[in-house]
C-alpha cells in the first residue's frame, strides 16, 4: 500500500484491553514512523475500559506522564476498510527512548514469552475461533439483529444453518474481502448456537502474526457490522439466556527442523505434550484475568453453556478446558478453550504459551484425561468465580510471575480494580454499552 498516496493516516498500538491506542498523522511521516516520529504516553496503554487514567499509576503524575516511542511491529500498512476515505492503519509497538520495550505493551509481552520458545529453536504455530454477536444496538437494550431477507428481526438459535448465513451473505462478502485486503487468513465460517451467533478461524501461522491478526480482526468486523446497519460484539454474555462468545486458541510447536514436538506419530502425543497440558491447567485458575478480564466474563463460564469452568483436559471432548483434537498426528495440537471473546489476544496467547513452557521446563505430569461430561465432574480445580478475586489471583499467583514483567501485572491489576469500581456505580442494566464495541 502506497501510504504517500494517502491524505492521512493511522499509528496504533494495542492497549491493556485490546483496544487500538494512537493518532492520526499525516501521510508524510511514513519515511519517518521507523525513526521514532510519533511518541506517545506510556499511560495511554495502560488505561481504562473509558479510556480514563489509572488513579494512582506511576505512569501517570508520578513520572510526568512521559512519552515513549511508537514503532512500527512489521504488520503494516493495512487498509482500514471499515472507513469511507481510502486510509491505512500502522501497527505499533511502544517502547523507551533507549529502545527498550515498554513492559506495559501487551504485544511486548507475547514476544518475550515467544522469545524463549526461540531460545530451544522453537517455534509456535497458533490459530484462532472467534464467536461473535450480530445485533440491533439502536435502543435501550441490545436485540437480535433484523434478517436482512425477510425484514424480521431473528429470535432462534441457528446452528450450522447455511439460509442465516446467507441472509447475511453481503456483510459476510465484504469482511472475506476485507481480510484479503488486511491479510487476514480467514478460513472456515458458521453460524454458531446463539442469536445472531457466528464463528470465523483464522488458518494457523506464526503465534505473533496469530495475535497481531486477531487483534485486527476484532476492529474489523466491528466496523464493517456498522457499515452494514447492524452492530457487532465480541462481549462474552451479551444475552443472560444464550450462548456466549469465546475465543478458542490452537496451538503446536515446531523444532528446528519443523517437526511437531507434539507428534508421536499416534493420537496420544508425546510428553512434551502432556508436560505443556500440565503447565496449561497448573496456570488456568491464576490465568482467569486475562481470559476474563470483565463482570460481563463470568456470565459465560457457568456449567452447562459451551464453555468450561474447570481446569481438566481430555482427547477430543468439548466439555473440557483442554481438548487434544484427533486427526493427523502430525498436526497434534492443544486446543485451550477458556477464553472469551472479549479479551487481548496479545495477554491471552502470552499467558496459555508462557504456562505450556513452564509446564515444558518442570517436566509437568498432567492428571489423568477426564471422560465423558466435565461439567458432572467434582474435585477438579475451578476457573476463578469473579472479576475481583481474578485480579487478586493474577497479582500474587508466582505462575504468573514466570509469565508476564511484574509492570504489566501491577498495571493490568490496577486498571481491573478502577473499572471495577466504575461499572459498581453505574446500572448494570447499562453495562452493555460500555462493553459493546470496546471488548
Amino acid at each position: 500500500m502506497d501510504l504517500k498516496s494517502l491524505h492521512t493516516m493511522r499509528v496504533a498500538a494495542c492497549d491493556l484491553n485490546g483496544q487500538m491506542r494512537g493518532k492520526r498523522v499525516p501521510a508524510n511521516y511514513a519515511d519517518k514512523l521507523d525513526k521514532g516520529a510519533v511518541r506517545m504516553p506510556y499511560s495511554a496503554l495502560n488505561v481504562d475500559l473509558w479510556g480514563a487514567d489509572i488513579d494512582g499509576s506511576p505512569l501517570v503524575f508520578d513520572s510526568g506522564d512521559a512519552d515513549g516511542i511508537l514503532l512500527p511491529t512489521g504488520r503494516g500498512p493495512v487498509p482500514v476498510p471499515w472507513l469511507a476515505a481510502t486510509t491505512a492503519l500502522v501497527p505499533m509497538s511502544l517502547f523507551h527512548e533507549d529502545g527498550r520495550p515498554f513492559a506495559g505493551d501487551p504485544r511486548h509481552a507475547l514476544k518475550s514469552v515467544l522469545d524463549r520458545y526461540a531460545a530451544r529453536g522453537w517455534t509456535v504455530i497458533a490459530a484462532t475461533e472467534l464467536e461473535f454477536t450480530l445485533l440491533d444496538a439502536s435502543g435501550d437494550a441490545p436485540q437480535p439483529p433484523l434478517n436482512p431477507i425477510t425484514g424480521r428481526r431473528l429470535h432462534d438459535e441457528a446452528v450450522l444453518s447455511l439460509a442465516e448465513m446467507d441472509a447475511f451473505d453481503a456483510f459476510f462478502d465484504a469482511l472475506y474481502d476485507a481480510c484479503e485486503d488486511m491479510g487476514i487468513p480467514a478460513q472456515t465460517a458458521i453460524s454458531e448456537s446463539g442469536i445472531g451467533q457466528f464463528e470465523i478461524n483464522l488458518n494457523h501461522q506464526d503465534a505473533l502474526r496469530c495475535a497481531d491478526d486477531t487483534w485486527l480482526f476484532k476492529a474489523l468486523v466491528r466496523g464493517l457490522a456498522r457499515q452494514h446497519g447492524f452492530a457487532a460484539t465480541f462481549m462474552a454474555k451479551l444475552y443472560g439466556d444464550d450462548a456466549g462468545n469465546g475465543m478458542h486458541v490452537h496451538f503446536s510447536v515446531c523444532d528446528a527442523e519443523g517437526r511437531n514436538i507434539f507428534d508421536d506419530g499416534g493420537a496420544k502425543g508425546t510428553d512434551l505434550l502432556r508436560h505443556a497440558i500440565a503447565g496449561c491447567l497448573a496456570a488456568m485458575p491464576a490465568s482467569s484475568l486475562v481470559f476474563a478480564p470483565h463482570g460481563n466474563s463470568y456470565d459465560r463460564l457457568v456449567p452447562g453453556a459451551h464453555a468450561p469452568t474447570m481446569a481438566c483436559w481430555a482427547y477430543e471432548n468439548r466439555t473440557t478446558a483442554l481438548r487434544v483434537p484427533g486427526g493427523a498426528p502430525a498436526a497434534r495440537r492443544i486446543e485451550h478453550r477458556v477464553a472469551g471473546g472479549d479479551t487481548n489476544p496479545y495477554l491471552v496467547l502470552a499467558a496459555i504459551l508462557g504456562a505450556a513452557l513452564t509446564g515444558i521446563e518442570n517436566a509437568a505430569q498432567p492428571p489423568a484425561p477426564v471422560r465423558g461430561n466435565a461439567y458432572d465432574l467434582t474435585g477438579l480445580p475451578r476457573l476463578t468465580a469473579d472479576l475481583t478475586a481474578a485480579v487478586d489471583s493474577f497479582e500474587s499467583d508466582p505462575r504468573i510471575a514466570r509469565i508476564f514483567p511484574a509492570d504489566l501485572i501491577r498495571y493490568m491489576s490496577m486498571t481491573k480494580r478502577q473499572e471495577i469500581a466504575r461499572f459498581a456505580d453505574r446500572p448494570p442494566d447499562r453495562h452493555w454499552l460500555s462493553y459493546l464495541e470496546a471488548v
